[in-house]
């Protein structure tokens, strides 16, 4: 259960500057469906602005990882950081720009090797290799 309410186009519609997120969102995902995230932050138009213009730079803008690489790299961290409607999402936006069932596999292979090796470095405090150091 949501801890805001999730506001209908008609409630969005009251607020010009939600209403101009909603119909980037619209115009920019090619789709008429607005996510219940986008939803949520609408009762916050100014955050709802800002956190949308800060996704369009990273998820949208043109870059060096293609679009569904990204995609795959959010459904990594929303896995760590235990974000379930953030791994549906992106899953969906993932196979929706090409993700096949095999990736898809070998994704979750290398997020569920990460999480363990991850907890027994961390367990260990095994210290970071000289070799490993960036300068």
């Amino acid at each position: 259960m949501s801890t805001v309410k999730l506001l209908t186009d008609d409630e969005v519609r009251k607020s010009p500057e939600a209403w101009a997120v909603f119909e980037d969102i619209r115009s920019t995902r090619k789709s008429d469906f607005v996510n219940n995230f986008w939803r949520a932050l609408a009762n916050d138009p100014a955050q709802l602005q800002r956190v949308w213009s800060q996704l369009k730079q990273v998820m949208v803008a043109e870059g060096e990882l293609p679009p569904v690489v990204r995609e795959m790299i959010y459904i990594a961290v929303s896995t760590a950081n235990g974000c379930s409607y953030c791994v549906h999402s992106h899953t969906a936006s993932a196979k929706a720009k090409g993700m096949t069932p095999g990736q898809h596999a070998e994704l979750l292979a290398v997020i569920g090797m990460a999480a363990q090796t991850n907890a027994m470095v961390t367990a260990m405090q095994v210290p970071v290799d000289a070799a490993f150091d960036i300068k």
